[in-house]
């Protein structure tokens, strides 16, 4: 029988989400623990690949499971599993469905703050940063679903048969203060680091580094930036994925010290 499992990661301690040897991963960890309550090995297939020290807010993975359990599986994951995993649903699938493959639409949220909080700390990225311009930021990301080939936003774009990514929507919101940003982009696939360095061209906009003309350019003639800075790591999350046939709410609580504040205090900008 095949399952799918949803679940979200503080990835914060973890080396990305891809099982490899001599490095903590998450996959690892969650195959260990479910190998140890159902009492035979384990193998799951995740939903895509996050770098090191990126959040999932919503992650799945499949896995096929012959023998049915007698016991309560997910309160049992939870006890077990390190507290930065958590189980949310584990739910029966008819056929083969894939978690990986199957999905049609991956939407990414990236946290930032310009100030030093120690409660933000390993959630979301901190530049330390006075009178970005919103503005010029906003017109840049509004020029994202526009094109399609993406291979000047990824550090290795010969190891993809194509580069090609149809992103659907990309906007900027910032909070009340005007100190805490969050970039929200939504895509059927994405490039290696290709979210971190969108972010870190925004950056440099903002900064008056980078004007919005260089920006699309870059998308236009597909050419690499000559200095490609990647944003931090742990301010982005995968905060959702759907499928045709499953469409889950993402578990906000999750993250809710940014999340929940976005529909009370932020602003479309």
């Amino acid at each position: 029988m095949r399952y799918f499992v949803h679940i979200g990661y503080n990835g914060l301690q973890y080396n990305g989400w891809q099982k490899q040897p001599g490095v903590m991963n998450v996959q690892g960890v969650i195959e260990k623990f479910l190998s140890q309550a159902l009492k035979t090995e384990v193998f799951i297939n995740g939903c895509g690949r996050t770098d090191a020290h990126v959040h999932a807010s919503q992650f799945f993975f499949h896995m096929d499971i012959e023998q049915d359990w007698d016991f309560d599986l997910m309160f049992r994951l939870n006890k077990i599993l390190p507290p930065n995993i958590a189980v949310f649903d584990i739910l029966p699938m008819e056929g083969q469905p894939h978690a990986r493959f199957d999905a049609v639409l991956r939407s990414y949220d990236y946290f930032l703050h310009t100030y030093k909080d120690p409660f933000l700390n390993g959630l979301s990225s901190f530049y330390l940063l006075d009178g970005l311009n919103y503005d010029r930021m906003k017109a840049a990301a509004a020029i994202l679903p526009k094109y399609k080939d993406f291979r000047a936003f990824c550090t290795s774009p010969d190891k993809y048969e194509h580069t090609i990514c149809n992103v659907m929507s990309a906007s900027l919101a910032v909070d009340q203060t005007g100190d805490r940003l969050r970039f929200q982009i939504s895509s059927n696939r994405f490039l290696s680091k290709m979210i971190r360095i969108i972010m870190g061209q925004l950056l440099k906009i903002g900064k008056g580094q980078l004007s919005v003309d260089e920006f699309e350019n870059y998308l236009y003639t597909n050419t690499t930036p000559e200095l490609i800075t990647p944003a931090h790591p742990q301010g982005l999350y995968l905060s959702k994925v759907t499928y045709p046939y499953l469409n889950l709410p993402p578990r906000t609580e999750f993250s809710s010290i940014l999340q929940k504040q976005t529909d009370i205090s932020w602003q479309e900008l």
